[in-house]
């Protein structure tokens, strides 16, 4: 019941959010904007978008790599792709990770390892897409006097912070250790053996420096790919946003993206998208028909994932029926 509740209001505030903005935007310039838009540019943002997400697979197969989890880079792909299938359907990103972290541990039988290298794969993201943010704020308000944009360069500055801090703690045997301690509480001794699992999984990214660094510069390629469909998508409404900008915003709207209050970012896209770009003049009209054409090409991006999933699971019921008929045979 909580969870069907928990569903209900995120699907609430995604369509309040819709029907807010499109009672408070102008539509006709809205409508005017996407009437002419230059559909050449947005087959290219869609390959961007796909070639983002096999990167994304690459970057996550390194890790796996460094935990010397031996799996076909094909699997890592078609678990990265039916993750992100899941995120547009989900409330909020954390629903893709549940899923190919679960499609891992199946293939693998490693839960803990295969837990860890989705947390570790996110964080490593997260760092690089607000080492981006961070510069490239840094640039516009050093080069270009965007003073307005010093709110931004704070926010992405204490987020890395938080972010490697926290990360350097998951490191830490001494605080795992420490944390460990929790576990011998009656109610979460059944947890404690997981637990350990996960903290020795942990070990191993300890002195994996070479993987880090390259998983981090991955993802920094995954977040050029997005930054450039973004681009591509501004241009074919006909222009009138600076790249730069979208090196500041994008990562931090990923970031914003997931907080678990809408289903798949539905709604809350088409809401800080004007909220950003409107920092730097970028019209609110504008952006908010960039956030409806991003979220076009996100549908139909991940298409391919649901369709792997279904194929996934077609199969799966497939097996389990021979396995049921086969003592009849």
């Amino acid at each position: 019941m909580k969870k069907h509740l928990s569903t209900s209001l995120k699907v609430l505030v995604s369509l309040g959010l819709i029907v807010y903005l499109f009672l408070r935007m102008d539509l006709g310039q809205v409508r005017i904007a996407l009437s002419h838009v230059n559909h050449l540019y947005l087959l290219p943002a869609a390959l961007l978008f796909l070639a983002a997400m096999t990167n994304s697979a690459l970057k996550w197969y390194i890790l796996l790599r460094a935990q010397r989890v031996v799996v076909p880079f094909r699997a890592i792909l078609s678990y990265t792709y039916v993750g992100f299938f899941f995120n547009n359907f989900l409330p909020a990103n954390v629903g893709g990770d549940v899923m190919r972290g679960y499609g891992l541990a199946r293939y693998t039988e490693r839960t803990a390892e295969a837990a860890i290298s989705v947390i570790v794969d996110r964080i490593v993201g997260l760092a690089a897409f607000m080492v981006c943010a961070a510069v490239s704020a840094a640039v516009a308000i050093l080069f270009m006097e965007h003073t307005e944009l010093q709110g931004v360069e704070v926010a992405a500055v204490v987020a890395l912070g938080l972010i490697v801090g926290g990360f350097a703690a998951m490191l830490s045997r001494r605080i795992r250790a420490q944390l460990g301690k929790v576990f011998r509480w009656r109610p979460l001794i059944p947890l404690s053996s997981f637990y350990q699992r996960t903290s020795e999984a942990l070990d191993a990214y300890r002195h994996s420096y070479a993987a880090l660094a390259i998983a981090f510069c991955a993802s920094l390629f995954t977040l050029i790919l997005t930054n450039m469909t973004d681009y591509l998508i501004a241009q074919s409404l006909g222009g009138g946003v600076a790249l730069i900008y979208i090196f500041i915003f994008n990562p931090i709207i990923a970031f914003v993206l997931l907080v678990p209050v809408s289903i798949g970012g539905l709604g809350v896209t088409q809401a800080i998208y004007p909220f950003f770009y409107g920092l730097v003049g970028v019209p609110a009209s504008l952006a908010f028909s960039i956030s409806l054409l991003k979220q076009l090409i996100i549908y139909v991006t991940s298409v391919p994932g649901g369709i792997l999933w279904w194929r996934g699971k077609a199969g799966a019921g497939e097996t389990t029926r021979h396995i049921v008929e086969a003592p009849g045979t």
